[in-house]
């Protein structure tokens, strides 16, 4: 496998759990009602909601002309996505959502394999574009996980898996296929 290879290979996988986060996200918004998509569990956390909004403002911010700006953009104002407006619906914030996952993948489609060791710059600091990506890919888990967290306590006994249910490993493992879908392809 040369390094072309190699690096088309990471910018697939990239995308590939990017998908995986913005669908598991979306599994677990989805089954919150308007009130518990705002709500928060303590003065200190944040709402699904203020999660979303976050995420939104850090994709437009990284991935907007991702390999010739600064990742952190002078029109960004961190602090300003942990509030929302008693006005704010929904709608409203998925919209963002919506627009923020767009950049994210329209910058990683646009990007070539010889584009991986780029540099980029976020807040000043020098990245290799793979390192740039795999920052957002790990910020992105992170929030996903508090997502799916917080949609999971909220809904309690009515929440609907996203994985393996408790209890039933064994079965899975049994039912399971073997796949290597995940790995490269030999040439």
């Amino acid at each position: 496998m040369t390094s072309i290879d190699l690096a088309a290979h990471y910018l697939d996988e990239a995308r590939r759990q990017f998908r995986g986060h913005k669908r598991m996200a979306e599994s677990a918004m989805e089954q919150l009602s308007d009130a518990e998509f705002f709500a928060t569990i303590d003065p200190e956390s944040n709402s699904v909601a203020i999660l979303v909004k976050h995420l939104t403002g850090n994709m437009r911010s990284r991935f907007t002309d991702f390999l010739t700006s600064d990742g952190e953009k002078p029109n960004r104002f961190r602090d300003q996505e942990f509030e929302l407006a008693a006005s704010t619906t929904r709608e409203e914030v998925m919209r963002s959502w919506e627009d923020g996952w767009a950049r994210v993948f329209a910058a990683l489609e646009s990007m070539k394999p010889e584009d991986v060791m780029r540099t980029v710059t976020i807040r000043g600091e020098p990245h290799t574009a793979l390192q740039a990506i795999n920052r957002q890919i790990a910020h992105y888990a992170q929030h996903t996980g508090q997502i799916v967290f917080l949609a999971k306590h909220l809904r309690s006994s009515e929440w609907k898996t996203l994985s393996i249910p408790r209890g039933k490993s064994e079965e899975f493992k049994v039912a399971a296929p073997k796949s290597d879908r995940r790995l490269p392809k030999e040439k």
